[in-house]
């Protein structure tokens, strides 16, 4: 084990020589991702999770100040051994049903880390890791699924429940609330701006539209998906970047996944504040709305099947900009590597970006062209991500 002083006002860095590798962070959160999608509260799990790696490999390295949590004697730890003891911690506690997945990935991740003390350190930290950000947050969930259907006595509704309202109702980590950055309400259906977007969707987001480009039925097609995968690769591609350190790519996920809860919570909080209707409602009752520019549809179909959800804001747009805001305050003046991603919704496609800003900005237009969300509800989720992104990162001290 070889030890890097740094000069005077600086941290003791503990290099060790038990396999660490920055990328070992990167691997477990695609694990921990891929597993927690097919669990219950996939974005509560992955933030959990990456707080606990994140307090496990700080502990051993000491590379930030360690005032949120007391995890004991590190010294010697093996810091592969801790990433996987605090995901593995915290996936069977959150998704017990996929344990057979979780415990596959774990005697993978401890195949090649020699036994020993350092192992059974690094084990033993992340352990007691995962423990603290459990309790932490053990009441963070509410009801199960609290949706009250809205009706008439024994008049029929339709009966499959929308989706997230019971996320709607957890706890923040960062916010103070859950309504802190809900936005004004959506434009009212007689401006000019309700017959701007209602008008464009109706044109590009149709599944019959003849002016969407080649290109642009790629990109919408590539954001069609509802796993955060997508959005994760992004994160993914700045941490196998040359030169990084494991603490530092802990950091990362650790933020950005904390960011992703709230941001969740918050998009979803409004969403069912204003209730506001999906284009495929709004075009087939365009007479219904008082405005003389928006013409009905009786046959409008978007282009996707419309989520399951209200449509203000834009839930995709909110989670790209956070996403965006914490990787800029993390790399700040750095130069950022090529940002590439994949989706289970264009299989053997990769996207590929030089700029943060590109990330947020397809997106939003992939909405649009989807035909599920308004112009402006994009520019409004865009807002309400830095937000969030910012409020995050500056609590995890990103410059």
């Amino acid at each position: 084990m070889s030890r890097l002083v740094r000069g005077f006002g600086s941290i003791t860095l503990l290099l060790l020589a038990f396999g660490a590798r920055a990328d070992t962070v990167a691997n477990w959160a695609d694990t921990t991702t891929e597993i927690a999608t097919d669990g219950p509260n996939t974005l509560r799990t992955m933030a959990l999770a990456q707080t606990a790696v994140y307090e496990a490999v700080n502990a051993i390295t000491a590379r930030y100040p360690r005032d949120r949590v007391a995890l004991g004697p590190s010294q010697g730890a093996s810091i592969d051994a801790a990433i996987a003891a605090a995901s593995r911690t915290v996936l069977l506690h959150e998704a017990p049903t996929l344990k057979v997945r979780t415990e596959t990935a774990y005697a993978r991740a401890l195949a090649p880390i020699e036994a020993g003390d350092a192992r059974t350190r690094g084990i033993s930290i992340g352990e007691r890791a995962a423990a603290d950000a459990l309790a932490k947050h053990s009441g963070d969930i509410g009801n199960t699924e609290p949706y009250r259907p809205l009706t008439s006595p024994g008049v029929y509704v339709p009966t499959t429940f929308p989706l997230g309202y019971a996320f709607a109702q957890h706890r923040p980590w960062f916010m103070k609330n859950a309504a802190q950055f809900r936005p004004g309400p959506p434009p009212a259906l007689t401006s000019a701006l309700w017959a701007r977007d209602y008008n464009e969707i109706k044109l590009v987001g149709s599944a019959t539209s003849t002016v969407r480009t080649p290109e642009q039925n790629a990109i919408a097609q590539f954001w069609a998906t509802a796993l955060p995968n997508v959005h994760m690769g992004v994160v993914h591609s700045v941490a196998i970047a040359q030169g990084r350190e494991v603490t530092r790519n802990a950091r990362l996920y650790a933020a950005v996944t904390a960011a992703l809860n709230d941001a969740e919570i918050a998009v979803l909080e409004a969403k069912y504040h204003y209730n506001f209707w999906r284009p495929i409602t709004a075009i087939r009752n365009g007479d219904r709305d008082d405005n003389p520019a928006t013409e009905r549809d009786p046959d409008w179909t978007p282009l996707i099947a419309t989520p399951l959800h209200p449509e203000y804001p834009c839930a995709h747009c909110v989670i790209a900009s956070t996403i965006a805001t914490v990787i800029r305050a993390e790399v700040g003046r750095e130069p950022l590597p090529i940002l590439i991603s994949t989706s289970n919704t264009a299989p053997g496609v990769s996207r590929q970006w030089t700029r943060t800003e590109d990330v947020v900005t397809e997106v939003s237009e992939a909405r649009i062209l989807d035909g599920v969300h308004f112009r402006n509800s994009t520019e409004v989720g865009n807002r309400m991500g830095a937000q969030v992104g910012a409020l995050v990162a500056a609590a995890y001290g990103l410059r």
